[in-house]
């Protein structure tokens, strides 16, 4: 399992602040990140990837 840290969300475009994640974490339409330490928190790879792939399938909805 690997972990991201904020700014390597930000490296795979994912650009939103933090302000705006934890509101997406908070309504559950982004995965909720893991405590690593004290102040250190990072989401699991496999579910960003999970999210961004999903996000994109979910565009063909406008296709149509």
């Amino acid at each position: 399992m690997r972990f991201i840290h904020y700014p390597q969300l930000r490296e795979r475009g994912i650009t939103f602040t933090r302000v705006h994640l934890n509101r997406l974490i908070k309504a559950g339409d982004f995965p909720p990140p893991v405590r690593l330490g004290g102040n250190s928190i990072a989401w699991v790879e496999s579910e960003i990837e999970a999210w961004a792939a999903q996000k994109a399938a979910s565009r063909e909805q406008f296709a149509n």
